[in-house]
């Protein structure tokens, strides 16, 4: 992943619902539970970005066997993007963190 490179915020969250194998409508309630309420995905939005994270080769259809439910999982490839993002956003949050405390003193 380029620097510049960046997930969008509903494809980090995506992303990191699928560390374990998960169906849509189990990645959109890790998602709204874990955040308790904060976030929420529609299901077209998330189906959106999962043919676009599969496009890209960061997630993958884990199985397949029940047409009526696709359970989706991170590539090698996926994981690596997250761990970068993950990275970059606590960079984020550092920058953010040190300007509070720098405009209260």
């Amino acid at each position: 992943m380029k620097t510049t490179e960046q997930l969008t915020d509903s494809m980090f969250y995506i992303m990191a619902a699928l560390t374990k194998p998960r169906h849509g409508y189990a990645i959109m309630n890790l998602i709204e539970e874990r955040t308790k309420g904060a976030i929420t995905i529609g299901p077209a939005s998330m189906y959106t970005i999962i043919k676009k994270l599969l496009k890209q080769d960061w997630i993958y259809l884990y199985d397949g066997s029940d047409p009526r439910r696709k359970t989706y999982l991170l590539t090698q490839k996926g994981k690596e993007v997250l761990e970068a993002d993950v990275k970059l956003r606590k960079l984020m949050i550092d920058l953010a963190e040190m300007g509070l405390k720098e405009a209260e003193e």
